[in-house]
């Protein structure tokens, strides 16, 4: 049997994974989406549960850093555990409590045990990414980039669709609706999981929880490939959020005074462009991961010329859109897989090392977008979209030239994409 050994020496051994059929890893992509919505539902709802709860509309807005925060523990904290878990248990567990969290959340009475209960769904919305490696894990290297592709691709609907369904349930239902509808999916999919998931694929080694988060950061600071996507990752989502966090504004400011809607309604155009970013997974599994996050860079800096004409042209918006989210979900999709693809051994760690960059770059994103739309308009939003957007292809080009002498001569393994790992009998 073929094995692969990184730079470091660790070593992996391909072809011991059985693939996983197609109607799992469609599965894995609902399950994913569905949990990670949830992070994003209340966005829409800010004003109701203001109201609701007799609490001003900023202390509302704290249930959705509550969630955020709880997301970011999440990473930490539970996706490390896929690596010396049971995943099937650790995925199922998640799941059921995560519906529980929702249920709570939808019938919450008080504004601190709503709090409490956004706080508790964030943390354990986490299982996404548990799912991310756990379909990794499941499937063949050769076809590895694209299950992630199409697991993540649900990751990325679930969120550009969250606020266009949480609307529309909370205007036919009211908001506790939008939470019991979910921990209802939620509960479904986690006895789908729990059906069809192998019972155990893997014997994961045994390591103490201290040691285990320790060496979650201790890879990022030893491994250039790591550190180079997770600052990509900071880089991207940050010009990601900055739209998406901010656009609202000048949709809804005259001229233009749309509906929340007619808003909501553009995160098709997104959802449209991260599902054309679908072929980046196998781009990645023919050895063109690297060309394909270049390429992905440079439109995501491009699409910036067409959303500074928002306030002019609709159509301007939904094509800088759709060129945006397809940049995004590209670079994103090739990422996972190379940093997997790397460190097979350490998948669960690595990917929610990663995550907790991309949760950085969205925060960042959010925060400096609305701040600069507040002092200096739309237009500076986009010209600080578009300096994320080019530094992140500058790390990209800086890092492309530093690892081509690392190689070393070693033969490039096309399925993994990355630069550094040999293969031997």
């Amino acid at each position: 049997m073929a094995t692969c050994e990184t730079t470091d020496g660790h070593e992996t051994h391909a072809g011991n994974a059985s693939p996983a059929p197609r109607g799992t890893t469609v599965l894995f992509a609902l399950a994913a989406g569905t949990a990670v919505a949830n992070v994003y539902f209340a966005q829409p709802l800010l004003a109701t549960l203001a109201q609701d709860f007799g609490i001003g509309q900023a202390a509302a807005g704290a249930m959705v850093t509550a969630t955020q925060l709880g997301y970011g523990l999440g990473l930490f904290l539970l996706v490390p555990l896929g690596d010396v878990l049971d995943r099937r248990k650790l995925v199922t567990t998640q799941s059921l409590l995560l519906a529980a969290a929702l249920a709570a959340l939808g019938a919450a009475a008080h504004a601190p045990l709503l709090f409490a209960s956004a706080a508790a769904v964030g943390f354990l919305a986490v299982v996404t990414q548990s799912l991310v490696a756990y379909a990794a894990a499941l499937s063949t290297q050769a076809r590895r980039g694209r299950v992630v592709g199409q697991v993540t691709s649900g990751i990325v609907l679930g969120i550009l669709l969250a606020r266009t369904v949480s609307g529309l349930l909370a205007d036919l239902a009211g908001w506790r609706a939008v939470y019991l509808a979910s921990a209802a999916a939620m509960l479904l999919l986690t006895l789908a999981l729990r059906r069809v998931l192998p019972r155990r694929p893997t014997t994961p080694p045994r390591m103490p929880y201290r040691r285990l988060l320790g060496s979650t950061v201790a890879l990022f600071a030893a491994e250039p490939l790591l550190r180079t996507r997770g600052v990509l990752a900071l880089l991207v989502f940050a010009s990601f959020s900055t739209l998406w966090s901010c656009v609202a504004l000048p949709l809804s400011a005259p001229p233009l005074s749309l509906t929340h809607t007619a808003i909501g309604a553009f995160g098709l155009a997104g959802a449209a462009g991260a599902a054309a970013a679908a072929p980046a997974g196998r781009l990645h599994d023919r050895g063109l991961g690297e060309r394909t996050t270049g390429g992905a860079l440079l439109l995501l800096a491009v699409s910036w010329i067409p959303l500074a004409l928002t306030q002019r042209s609709l159509w301007a918006l939904a094509l800088g859109a759709v060129l945006l989210d397809l940049a995004v979900q590209a670079v994103h999709v090739t990422s996972q897989s190379m940093i997997y693809a790397h460190r097979p051994d350490a998948g669960s760690r690595v990917i929610g090392g990663y995550m907790m960059f991309y949760s950085a770059g969205s925060a960042a994103g959010a925060l400096a977008s609305t701040t600069v739309y507040s002092v200096a308009g739309w237009g500076a939003v986009c010209l600080l979209g578009a300096a994320f957007s080019l530094a992140a292809l500058a790390v990209w080009g800086l890092s492309a030239r530093s690892s081509r002498p690392a190689t070393r001569g070693c033969p490039r393994n096309p399925a993994s994409g990355s630069e550094g790992i040999a293969i031997r009998q």
